[in-house]
């Protein structure tokens, strides 16, 4: 039996980062996990521009009310949720994720959680554990299942190692350059032929 185990952003949504900086003009929150390998390093620094322009996280939720899932997106969860067991395993938070996932009919998610003072400044995240998509496909290896796992980031990498099978799905060249190792596929019919192989 497989588990199918998948990033978020990137995948079925758009970058949430990548809008809220083109909302507000503000370059430096451009950056992702698919440019900075230390999520952590990541994470202080866009915390850090947040309260330098005192931005709140309804600010950035108000930009999350805006997006779509990407074309496509929504008929490849419900043809992987036929085939399959199926969980999104992601380093965004609920109180971004969740209008999102609505509109992907809610599939499993794991992820993380902020603290929000009484301002509604995000003071800090909260990781729902360290390391939390390998040990994610560890737990489900552990249950006796078979994993693939897909993503298109630098923070997907230990995902895809564990799993039994990983696969790039639309990763930037400095991911494929850094990690040959891996197949890379381009769009969702791409990727489900190469899934067919396995689930």
């Amino acid at each position: 039996m497989w588990v199918v185990c998948a990033d978020l952003e990137g995948v079925f949504v758009p970058e949430i980062w990548v809008n809220v900086a083109k909302k507000t003009g503000i370059e430096k929150l451009k950056l992702t996990t698919r440019d900075i390998k230390d999520y952590d390093e990541l994470m202080r620094y866009r915390l850090q521009i947040l309260d330098e322009y005192n931005l709140k996280l309804s600010d950035i939720q108000q930009v999350i009310a805006t997006l779509k899932p990407l074309d496509g997106a929504l008929d490849f969860v419900r043809w992987l949720r036929r085939r399959t067991r199926f969980v999104i395993v992601s380093d965004t938070f609920i109180e971004f994720a969740q209008p999102l996932m609505d509109q992907l009919e809610n599939p499993l998610l794991l992820c993380h959680s902020l603290e929000v003072d009484e301002t509604g400044r995000i003071t800090r995240y909260n990781l729902r554990q360290p390391d939390a998509k390998r040990k994610t496909i560890e737990a489900f290896r552990n249950l006796n299942y078979r994993t693939l796992a897909f993503g298109d980031s630098y923070n997907d990498i230990a995902m895809l190692q564990t799993a039994d099978v990983g696969v790039l799905f639309c990763p930037p060249d400095n991911v494929v350059i850094d990690y040959p190792e891996f197949p890379v596929t381009r769009t969702i019919p791409e990727l489900e032929d190469f899934m067919k192989n396995y689930v």
